[in-house]
């Protein structure tokens, strides 16, 4: 009997590769018959695993998904890959991501042998994750724009600017990113006529509408890039930021939409953010503002207009 439950594992460990498998070479590779490996595969089967087999000289077994999650079987290897994902996903952007994330890792790492634990905590204490303190996505919303990226579909949703005004948006994804501990659509604007980037906190009610999409030519090398600013095109205006920002870097990092190594430590109260940037100055007016701490703008006009402006406007609403 256990011998045939460690053929078992063995046989599923097998079958979980994205391959069909002959049922000759799983005899090989399990040292049985034919004869055992179709019993083993209906066995399989009783327990819940989908397996289906072809016909003929190209046939053979392969695990299909179910309408349920069966157990899966991980290498060592394959168990700390995920249990250290996991420990990442647990600080990321992603709303409610980060319970489903411990609770995950609680199980995988209850079962982890003592030496893989050590394994996955080592990489675990080198990989610094913050925890996220900005807005965060709906993971419904999230998997609906990787869906229509996945079967090239087009897009409505309501999208919420940087002054928080809604605007309906038809659009052709061609994929989601992440950068700045922020997750962004990349898609081409059907009404607009042109390439956009929408972050996805600010996307509500996505709507698959079953039209089709024609690929196009992303102006950059991939969606990720697009979002870096790493483009060909350069639709949108750059302007440049240097600001003083009295606050720890840990407390400020991934608040402003910044780009990695753009916001430094200048001492262990103050840190320092100089870029240039493509996105709205008023939309970093508000969230400078916003954080409230002191800064100082050192040369930037478009955002000194952009403060100037909210400034006027929050003298109008006192009747100062």
């Amino acid at each position: 009997m256990t011998d045939t439950a460690a053929r078992l594992l063995r046989l599923l460990s097998l079958l979980q590769m994205p391959r069909e498998w002959p049922g000759s070479e799983l005899a090989d590779r399990l040292g049985v018959t034919d004869r055992t490996v179709r019993r083993d595969v209906d066995r399989l089967r009783e327990l819940g695993y989908p397996v289906v087999a072809a016909m003929g000289a190209a046939g053979g077994y392969r695990l299909t998904a179910g309408s349920a999650l069966p157990p899966l079987i991980l290498d060592a290897d394959e168990a700390v890959a995920v249990a250290v994902g996991l420990r990442v996903a647990a600080g990321q952007a992603v709303a409610g991501i980060e319970d489903a994330s411990v609770r995950a890792l609680t199980k995988l790492e209850q079962v982890l042998p003592a030496k893989l634990r050590r394994r996955v905590r080592v990489v675990g204490s080198a990989v610094a994750v913050r925890a996220g303190d900005g807005p965060t996505v709906d993971p419904e919303v999230l998997t609906t724009l990787a869906a229509a990226v996945t079967n090239r579909e087009r897009l409505r949703f309501t999208y919420r600017d940087a002054a928080g005004t809604e605007s309906r948006r038809h659009a052709e994804p061609a994929g989601v990113a992440a950068a700045g501990r922020r997750w962004y659509l990349v898609a081409y604007d059907l009404d607009r006529d042109a390439w956009r980037s929408y972050r996805a906190d600010r996307i509500e009610s996505p709507q698959p509408t079953g039209a089709r999409i024609t690929p196009r030519h992303l102006p950059a090398a991939d969606p990720a890039d697009y979002v870096a600013g790493r483009r060909t095109d350069w639709a949108t205006p750059e302007y440049h930021v240097d600001i003083t920002i009295e606050a720890p870097h840990a407390r400020i990092a991934g608040r402003l939409g910044e780009e990695p190594d753009t916001l430094h430590a200048d001492s262990a109260t103050t840190c320092r953010h100089t870029a240039t940037r493509d996105d709205d100055p008023a939309w970093l007016a508000v969230q400078l503002t916003s954080s409230g701490m002191p800064f100082r703008v050192h040369d930037s006009p478009e955002l000194t207009a952009a403060l100037r402006a909210m400034a006027g406007r929050l003298r109008d609403a006192v009747g100062d």
